[in-house]
């Protein structure tokens, strides 16, 4: 038996890919624990310069206190040798995410073979629905290093959630590279169905998406995602830029008049989105575009990504704009942000809602507003609000 454990970057996606690998080593008989142990897994992330940094960073620091160190994820598939001059006992995983627990597992395999009960974060669950992603857009590296899109069975994607449930989670977060793409056309499954489904669980208490572009924001998806009561009124759209001219420098397949309008229908949802400055095109002129497609879309919490060139993407050899640019826009954008977030945290002041306690005194209500409560964590509590701090919302 072996001692271990896992860490992860970046996404949802990448925490989810760690945890598959986690609950492999624990059903094979392995320990997981804190500090020194026999083995680390390191989930890694290349989406940027520095969380390919970072990544490399972990997986040294593993290295010294572990005695063996698997890196997997993004950042181990990506082209050329990202991990070399690392200690001989870091071992660089390069599989489709599917394949990975089950590569680690054989490795590790010969200290423990006893069947154990993996330990679960009891309060949500991630379920990956979709992996890989078939659309090339000029400044991603995803396609490269995760494939081609590929969808799970609906049936089989139905029995986790079950099974979730059935262990104690109370919220379930669907997860993928583009969630949009899930189909089972055997089954008949589109994602507004899948959503439909989902949400129909016994004992469920709310369902989210991790992600969805704005092109599958269709009126079937909105149908679904208002007709079904469990789902959180919140959606995480990628903008990545408000400007026409930068969209299609970066290979997008959707304008900002689109964008707007699509959302139109769920204008009462708490709407995030992710968005790049920086990139090659996008001068003073662009920028003030999605500042202002920011403010008229209504968006609250940005993922705001200062652009740095991907190996073996269409940019990788253009990165025009000076650093010093991407930080103060970078800055402003996540200024907006926060006026934003407050803003909408204060439009519920006097009003009921849903808390799901996720920690101690913390945990996020209907749509995914952060709340400051008492609580059991896992709990469902019902509050009012009182006050807004920068934290979040304060419950009665």
């Amino acid at each position: 038996m072996a001692t271990f454990d896992v860490r992860f970057l970046g996404c949802k996606v990448s925490h989810l890919d760690a945890q598959d690998v986690r609950e492999r080593l624990l059903a094979d008989g392995h320990t997981e624990r804190d500090g020194a142990t026999d083995v680390a897994v390191v989930n890694t992330c290349c989406v940027t310069h520095e969380a390919l940094s970072k990544s490399r960073q972990a997986a040294a620091r593993a290295a010294r206190t572990h005695r063996r160190v698997y890196v997997t994820g993004c950042a181990a598939n990506l082209e050329g040798n990202q991990f070399a001059g690392l200690p001989r006992n870091v071992v660089v995983v390069r599989r489709r995410t599917e394949e990975t627990p089950a590569a680690v597992a054989a490795d590790v395999g010969a200290l423990g073979c006893v069947q154990d009960d993996a330990r679960l974060e009891r309060v949500r669950a991630f379920v990956k629905i979709q992996d890989g992603c078939s659309f090339s857009c000029d400044f991603c590296v995803i396609p490269l290093v995760r494939g081609g899109t590929r969808s799970r069975s609906a049936d089989a994607v139905l029995r986790e959630i079950r099974r979730r449930v059935a262990q104690g989670h109370r919220e379930i977060v669907l997860t993928g590279i583009n969630l949009g793409c899930f189909r089972d056309r055997a089954s008949g499954y589109t994602l507004a169905r899948l959503v439909r489904e989902a949400g129909e669980t016994p004992d469920l208490a709310r369902l989210r998406l991790s992600s969805i572009e704005i092109n599958h924001v269709d009126r079937d998806l909105v149908s679904a995602l208002r007709e079904t009561p469990t789902v959180a009124r919140h959606l995480h759209v990628p903008l990545q830029s408000g400007d026409d001219g930068v969209l299609l420098a970066m290979g997008r397949r959707y304008s900002a008049s689109t964008y707007l309008r699509r959302l139109e229908a769920l204008a009462d949802f708490n709407l995030t989105a992710d968005v790049i400055v920086g990139f090659p095109a996008e001068d003073e002129n662009a920028f003030a575009n999605t500042v202002r497609v920011v403010r008229e879309a209504g968006l609250t919490k940005l993922h705001v990504f200062p652009y740095s060139p991907r190996p073996g993407t269409k940019t990788a050899g253009v990165d025009p704009v000076p650093r010093a640019v991407k930080k103060a826009r970078s800055a402003q954008l996540r200024e907006q942000s926060r006026v934003a977030c407050l803003e909408h945290w204060r439009s519920k002041l006097g009003r009921d809602d849903v808390v799901l306690v996720d920690r101690p005194g913390r945990g996020y209500g209907d749509d995914y507003s952060p709340w400051l409560v008492r609580g059991e964590v896992g709990e469902l509590v019902h509050v009012r609000a009182t006050s807004v701090t920068e934290e979040g919302i304060l419950a009665a």
